[in-house]
């Protein structure tokens, strides 16, 4: 299927050139309609009609989907891009970029160590809802900071993860004018300030 979200209805182009600006559209209830749509074929559509109709629906969902704890595709892309991050702020690639695929592995696995041991979070072979979910915290930024030695990195590292976690609530809201009101007001600023801390310390990626 095209459709990679449980939460929404972006497909695979979409979430590939946008990862941020997507609400959660989808309730659980929602889905099983879609399902029984799938399931049933009302409208005697052809098999591509029916699952663009569905946005991918094609299994009947069993697990209800929890707004306030599930990740959506772009929440999932975000941790996977901060996980890079800070394995090469271990790496301190910012001051060399020329590294070999040995001292990166051994940034990565110095990393999930200390991940296992100071946040009880497991190494994964692929980025999943409930790793990104734990990874994406003001804590976790603070025990990364442990392995990292430049006071300044340190700062940029824990200003970058609390400008991300100002701007989450906006996009995982179905309605951040009501929800998130002044956070809506400031995310302005802080996506302006993100960029402007990833093109500055952080240009050795972007």
């Amino acid at each position: 299927s095209v459709y990679i979200c449980t939460l929404c209805d972006a497909t695979r182009l979409e979430a590939s050139q946008n990862l941020v600006f997507h609400s959660i559209t989808r309730s659980h209830s929602e889905n099983l309609q879609r399902y029984e749509t799938w399931r049933a074929n009302p409208y005697h559509e052809s098999v591509d009609e029916l699952r663009d109709r569905v946005k991918g629906v094609s299994a009947k969902p069993f697990i209800e989907t929890l707004p306030s704890i599930d990740a959506l595709h772009c929440d999932i892309g975000n941790a996977a891009e901060f996980y890079r991050i800070f394995q090469l702020e271990i790496g301190e690639v910012y001051k060399n970029s020329k590294a070999t695929i040995e001292e990166r592995k051994k940034w990565q696995a110095t990393l999930d160590k200390h991940l296992r041991k100071r946040m009880n979070l497991k190494p994964i072979m692929r980025m999943n809802g409930n790793f990104a979910r734990k990874l994406m915290t003001k804590e976790t930024v603070e025990a990364i900071c442990e392995l990292i030695h430049s006071e300044e990195r340190k700062i940029a590292l824990t200003e970058l993860m609390d400008l991300y976690l100002k701007m989450k609530p906006v996009w995982r809201s179905s309605c951040p004018a009501k929800e998130c009101p002044e956070l809506l007001c400031q995310y302005s600023y802080h996506s302006q300030r993100f960029a402007e801390l990833l093109s500055t310390k952080f240009k050795y990626r972007y």
